[in-house]
């Protein structure tokens, strides 16, 4: 049995006449004749009572008609989800970040996607920059949004901000007041700085400026995630060295601070493996460099008004 013979035999039992639905389906009334005797022989069941003035569905005429029914709405129904996954406009897209990512623009960026392609199942998780890129190399996520890179010459990648460095301080400490603060400044204090592990990291990174200042923290603490260290910072641990963004989502206990001196910022990566090329993938990067386009023009608007 053929899906056409399905549609030809649904045409003429919901019209009830060979020549309306020949009209319908736009051929000749003789061959619908001859395809709906073949679809009978075929079945070995007779679907029409043909009499003179009229034609009606026999009993197995109308089984026939509710499993046809049912067959072809679903093969639709299919067709129509194929369609729009194929072109990215449903189905699932898998996005990681670095916790820190929280903060900032990123949830804007998502809320757009999410406002673009409302019908895409979007599945988000948090991880630090080696689990990132063994999940990308993998395949357990389709994109990647890491601080500031992955380095891997088979993703793909696109620069979607770049902010200052700021200090992070528990806040009643007497440095919470003091103007002009430098991180040389703060050699006698505990520093804690995150992830703990793998190694190198973004600790390493906060580590080479205050080499650079001349000095290593007294006491380093090393805690596994961004969110541990706000917290240690907030039970006053000690102070931690943050993207600027991460000060637009108030801490109870935890003050944010900019600090003097050499500051090389931090950035944000989107990045996917180069030979993913879903349409929710492209469609994602796409946004992304819109979104990145528009936050330098703002920025430059700022810069000249």
């Amino acid at each position: 049995m053929e899906l056409r013979h399905l549609r030809y035999f649904l045409a003429v039992a919901e019209e009830l006449h060979f020549g309306r639905a020949a009209a319908r389906l736009d051929i000749a009334q003789p061959p619908l004749s001859r395809q709906i005797a073949a679809l009978e022989a075929e079945l070995g069941a007779t679907l029409f009572d043909r009499g003179r003035g009229a034609i009606r569905l026999t009993q197995a005429g109308e089984l026939l008609h509710e499993h046809a029914r049912e067959i072809l709405a679903r093969l639709d129904s299919a067709s129509r989800e194929v369609r729009l996954v194929g072109a990215g406009r449903a189905g699932r897209l898998r996005l990681a970040f670095v916790g820190s990512a929280s903060h900032g623009v990123l949830p804007q960026l998502i809320q757009g996607y999410r406002a673009a392609y409302p019908e895409v199942d979007l599945a988000l998780s948090t991880m630090n920059n080696a689990e990132l890129h063994r999940a990308l190399v993998q395949r357990d996520i389709d994109v990647a949004v890491a601080r500031p890179d992955l380095e891997d010459d088979e993703f793909r990648r696109e620069t979607l901000v770049r902010e200052d460095l700021i200090l992070a301080l528990t806040s009643d400490s007497p440095l919470a007041s003091r103007e002009g603060l430098r991180l040389a400044d703060l050699a006698d204090q505990t520093f804690i700085l995150y992830p703990r592990r793998p190694r190198p990291s973004y600790a390493d990174v906060v580590l080479g400026l205050c080499e650079r200042e001349g000095f290593q923290p007294k006491r380093l603490e090393l805690t596994q995630d961004f969110q541990s260290a706000i917290s240690l910072v907030s039970v006053g641990a000690g102070l931690s060295v943050v993207p600027q963004s991460v000060a637009q989502t108030q801490r109870p206990g935890v003050v944010y601070r900019p600090y003097q001196g050499f500051n090389p910022g931090t950035g944000l990566s989107v990045l996917s493996r180069l030979d993913n090329r879903s349409p929710h993938v492209v469609h994602f990067l796409d946004l992304t460099r819109r979104f990145a386009r528009s936050l330098a023009a703002q920025d430059a608007g700022r810069g000249s008004s």
